[in-house]
């Protein structure tokens, strides 16, 4: 069967637009008549690189959360003895949109003979390299809803910690936006008109004051060129970062700094060993699986450190020997990482180092949180602080040039 795009008509004239699995056309056609509905279009649903539907612009993208759905249920009804077939066919009901056109072709293409990681091959942007290769894995070895217990486990912990450090930022971005709108609206509207007040009386006005004059002038002044330069340069930088060289002067430049640095080594550190330690422990060989590890660093520079260690370890095998001379690792991890070679399990002792400084992180991550309130707060003292001066010293000269003239 395959998945098919309707649009029809009601008694009432009211128009119908939707999705059905049926083995042909026809079949489309005679179940919409037992709804009662007029079939006015019916044609199979465009599949990712079978074509553009202009109805996919209107169709939300499969979420983090659907993937783990029904990565989860996968596993479950496997686990419980269910064919795959059949399973497929379960969760066939389970989705709607994007992600039931994707089960239903994953159906599909079990249904001619191929396996589950071809099926999931042609969907590059939904699930992954590292998705494919472990259901791969998983079939070759019959170990397939183990696999997918991994991977469910995987993707909620990645995504758990996503949103843990969206919610440590949250907080402070608020805090900071809330800092720049009330400085936009002071200097823009209340200083000049207080300045305005000043100098028609002539009397000279003080330093800040000039400065913040200055600034209200030129935003007045110039404010659609600084919206439209705004516009370009984020334009620009956007395209530019994701060029490779581009992407190499952020990501060297990320290194450098003492705390983005510190996060974006040990979260290479996190990827690569949880990522080759699961693909290690699913039978997936050595060279592939650090090609497939490689590719995941989010970071340039780490990534092409990692990807020339590779090649070493590929030819001798020994993986914690050039892991330490990437200078990337610290020297507990390397410990910890020799100690799984030399006792054979190499892929429990990743994930344990994985497990450990994913926790170091999380830790970080909270205090800093609770580190950048109070200095926003002081920003936000500081820069309201001097609006106020600036506001202030005119009035206290004009004040003490009033008693001098008493």
């Amino acid at each position: 069967m395959a998945l098919y795009a309707y649009q029809a008509l009601s008694k009432d004239g009211k128009k119908h637009n939707g999705q059905m699995d049926a083995p042909s056309g026809q079949a489309v056609n005679d179940q919409l008549v037992k709804q009662n509905l007029y079939p006015i279009h019916v044609e199979l649903a465009q599949e990712d690189g079978a074509g553009f539907d202009w109805r996919q612009l209107f169709e939300s993208a499969v979420t983090s959360k659907e993937k783990i759905l029904f990565t989860k249920q996968l596993a479950v009804l496997l686990k419980s003895g269910v064919p795959l077939l059949q399973a497929m066919e379960l969760l066939g009901d389970q989705f709607d949109g994007r992600m039931k056109r994707i089960v239903i072709s994953l159906k599909d293409k079990l249904k001619e003979g191929g396996s589950l990681a071809q099926g999931l091959a042609m969907y590059p942007r939904v699930f992954e390299n590292i998705y494919v290769q472990l259901v791969r894995a998983g079939e070759a070895t019959g170990r397939l809803e183990v696999i997918l217990e991994r991977l469910t486990e995987y993707f909620e912990r990645r995504m758990e910690q996503r949103k843990r450090i969206v919610g440590a930022l949250r907080g402070p971005l608020i805090q900071l936006g809330f800092i720049l709108v009330i400085a936009a609206f002071l200097v823009t509207f209340v200083v000049p008109r207080i300045a305005g007040t000043f100098e028609k009386g002539g009397s000279v006005l003080p330093l800040p004051t000039r400065i913040l004059m200055a600034m209200s002038s030129f935003i007045k002044n110039y404010y659609i060129f600084i919206f439209i330069a705004v516009i370009v340069i984020g334009i620009t930088l956007t395209y530019w970062s994701r060029t490779d060289g581009g992407k190499k002067i952020i990501d060297r430049i990320k290194l450098k700094i003492p705390i983005v640095g510190y996060f974006a080594r040990m979260s290479a550190i996190v990827q690569f060993c949880s990522t080759l330690g699961m693909l290690l422990e699913s039978g997936v060989n050595l060279a592939e699986s650090l090609d497939i590890v490689c590719s995941i660093v989010d970071n340039k520079i780490l990534s092409d450190t990692l990807r020339e260690a590779r090649d070493k370890i590929v030819k001798e095998g020994k993986i914690s020997k050039y892991l330490k001379q990437t200078k990337i690792f610290p020297p507990m991890a390397i410990y910890l990482i020799r100690t799984g070679e030399e006792s054979g399990q190499l892929d429990k002792m990743l994930i344990t180092v994985a497990q450990n400084y994913e926790s170091d992180l999380q830790d970080l991550t909270t205090t800093l949180s609770a580190q950048l309130d109070p200095l926003l707060l002081l920003l936000m003292a500081a820069v309201v602080g001097f609006i106020v001066l600036s506001i202030m010293l005119p009035i206290v000269n004009m004040t003490q040039l009033a008693m001098k003239g008493l």
